[in-house]
């Protein structure tokens, strides 16, 4: 039987979670290195992006989003160092999430294309990977007109 935990999150207050949803980041997420628990928490079925809580710490939650869902363009190759860090056997089981950064007003709002996580759903073994070239930047605009259409 799956272990239901209860925890407090930034945005969403109270929320009971099952054990096995927990993402581990081995090495923590640059910047949060003692952060290793971290669970994906749906905002609203009509919403793209999620939040990325920590177990641990209530105050510390990202919002995070697919980049494929925004850039159709978006491509990464996984290096080999990745891939056996995380066990990836298929590509089937891994998401990619872009780590977002809200303005006001929410048009002005990026998303890190350089340094996308990558999560193995199958193991829920997570890991920042750092592009080492230039093709993505850090801060990009998110594209508005692909807002109002994931929003229908």
């Amino acid at each position: 039987m799956r272990r239901r935990l209860i925890i407090q999150t930034k945005y969403l207050g109270e929320v009971e979670i099952s054990e096995d949803k927990i993402v581990h980041f081995e090495s923590g997420i640059p910047g949060f290195e003692d952060e290793k628990r971290f669970v994906l928490l749906d905002i609203d079925e009509k919403i793209i992006f999620q939040i990325l809580q920590s177990v641990e710490t209530k105050n510390l939650a990202f919002f995070v989003v697919n980049p494929y869902l925004l850039f159709e363009d978006y491509s990464i190759d996984l290096n080999d160092s990745i891939i056996e860090s995380l066990d990836i056997r298929e590509e089937k089981d891994v998401v990619v999430l872009s780590i977002m950064t809200l303005k006001e007003p929410f048009s002005e709002s990026t998303v890190n294309l350089k340094a996308p996580l990558i999560i193995n759903l199958k193991n829920k073994r997570g890991k920042q990977y750092i592009l080492q070239d230039d093709t993505y930047s850090m801060r990009v605009t998110i594209p508005q007109r692909k807002l109002e259409s994931g929003a229908e």
